[in-house]
């Protein structure tokens, strides 16, 4: 028993050590958030510590299983029938950013010679949710450490930049400042995580005096395209299924089928329901509040694994990658919008 708690105890400790003040950094510094810290940390610490032999049980726990106890608790609080409700209007827009940036992922993964798992993650990462959508797609398609430091790394670069960028964009281009809907969904729909999504539309309400009325839309945006995941990640769990079936004789679906997900289903359907009953959805922010420190968890475990100097000499593509779907997700959103006549 003692030598079980032993081989867990060191990693689950360093990160642990690592989370914390990750945790607060990007509390903040809400534009880079707490994963991105957590992973820049764990990479320091990673390089720091030579021997990783008595941290590498807890380490691999907190990078695997904690990961898939945090996007079971993100279903927490996603009322499916209010964000489909409310979301309806961004919904063409939604379809099409995802689309266009998986395709575009999808072509220069071919033409580039991009590693596939990093461009799956890139692509979802770009499309869906930013860090969430790497989070719960990475145990799907089995791609390790470097794969997703490397894909959160090109996520969180052009979070900073929409962020900054995005408000004088606005301006730019004439968007409404008495009413918070057309930059709210622009926000919503082309910013890729939420963190910056949030920062974006409360920029643009502080800007304009709109009070909360952009930030309220982007995030019932951001939301709606949150629920992106359950489709996309049941698609690449089928395909992983398959590629496995062909090459095993001893294929077993139960073994390869990332059951998570169905837990995240379910807690999204009860949050649904209870709401529904007439329970406040306030109810539900302590579990998305964990499910976001378990994320950072991961993201330590993740860091400390990841051999920074491949990062750094395999950067380059996954970087235009993103700024290609960046480009593209933005160019769409404004084009429809205005074809909407939100714009």
């Amino acid at each position: 028993m003692s030598e079980k708690i032993n081989h867990y105890l060191y990693g689950l400790l360093l990160c642990l050590g690592v989370t914390i003040p990750s945790w607060f950094l990007g509390k903040q510094f809400p534009i880079i958030g707490g994963p991105v810290f957590a992973i820049i940390i764990g990479m320091i610490a990673g390089m720091i510590i030579k021997d990783k032999t008595k941290f590498k049980g807890g380490v691999h726990y907190c990078a695997s299983k904690v990961l898939h106890y945090a996007v079971i608790f993100l279903g927490f609080g996603l009322n499916l029938s209010v964000v489909c409700d409310t979301g309806l209007q961004s919904l063409p827009i939604i379809l099409s950013t995802i689309s266009i940036s998986l395709i575009v992922s999808y072509v220069l993964c071919k033409a580039l010679h991009i590693d596939h798992n990093i461009s799956v993650l890139v692509g979802v990462g770009s499309s869906i949710c930013g860090g969430s959508a790497i989070a719960a797609t990475a145990p799907v398609i089995e791609a390790d450490h470097d794969e997703v430091a490397q894909a959160i790394s090109v996520i969180f670069f052009f979070n900073i930049l929409a962020a900054l960028i995005f408000p004088t964009l606005g301006t730019f281009l004439g968007f409404s400042t008495t009413s918070g809907t057309p930059f709210g969904v622009f926000a919503g729909t082309a910013v890729n995580d939420t963190s910056s999504v949030t920062a974006a539309a409360s920029t643009w309400d502080a800007i304009n005096h709109l009070g909360v009325e952009t930030l309220d839309k982007a995030v019932t945006v951001k939301l709606t395209r949150t629920l992106a995941i359950i489709p996309i990640t049941l698609f690449l769990a089928l395909k992983q299924a398959k590629k496995s079936k062909d090459g095993n004789s001893h294929f077993s679906l139960r073994k390869i089928f990332p059951f998570f997900i169905l837990y995240f289903i379910a807690a999204s359907v009860l949050t649904t329901v209870m709401i529904n009953l007439g329970f406040d959805i306030h109810i539900f922010d302590p579990l998305k509040t964990f499910s976001k420190f378990l994320i950072i968890v991961a993201m330590s475990a993740i860091g400390f694994n990841t051999n920074i100097v491949k990062l750094i000499k395999t950067g380059g593509k996954p970087m235009l990658m993103g700024l290609c779907c960046w480009i593209a997700i933005t160019a769409v959103t404004l084009i429809l919008q205005h074809m909407l006549h939100i714009w």
